[in-house]
């Protein structure tokens, strides 16, 4: 079995990649996407987890709407999906399957690549590794009913 610890905090574009400890012999990755203003915080809170032995998933955090929006558009949710389950694509096949030209798409490839919802293969593919996405969110209002 070989271990990959990936602990560090990655920032992109105001997003906060939290890695988690990655088992290779695994065949399911999970990710929860969340939104915390605090990145620190955000890393602080699943420190904890990161130490366990078991696989506990892995964590992309957005700074604000505004950032998870700028990155995570319909397009490229789109993408995400068609390349879910689907093992390695070419940038070719992927746009063929949302119906994109190639250049465009490739911009978007290079955006969530960017910020791990894909990854590049040694053949110049992609991958979406993920066999289940989460988006937790949670928004409150900053005025209580006595204001």
């Amino acid at each position: 079995m070989s271990v990959r610890n990936r602990h560090h905090s990655q920032s992109r574009v105001g997003a906060t990649r939290i890695w988690r400890k990655i088992t290779f012999t695994m065949t399911e990755r999970c990710l929860t996407i969340t939104l915390q203003p605090d990145w620190k915080g955000a890393l602080l809170a699943v420190g904890p987890a990161a130490k366990a032995d078991e696989y506990q998933g892995e964590v992309l955090n957005f700074e604000s709407l505004g950032q998870f929006f700028g990155q995570l558009s319909e397009k490229r949710w789109e993408i995400v999906r068609a390349a879910q389950g689907k093992g390695e694509m070419s940038v070719q096949e992927l746009a063929l399957a949302v119906g994109r030209d190639v250049k465009r798409l490739h911009d978007d490839v290079a955006i969530l690549a960017g910020i791990g919802m894909l990854e590049r293969t040694e053949g110049g593919g992609v991958i979406c590794p993920f066999s289940s996405v989460h988006i937790d969110m949670y928004l409150k209002s900053d005025f209580g009913p006595n204001r």
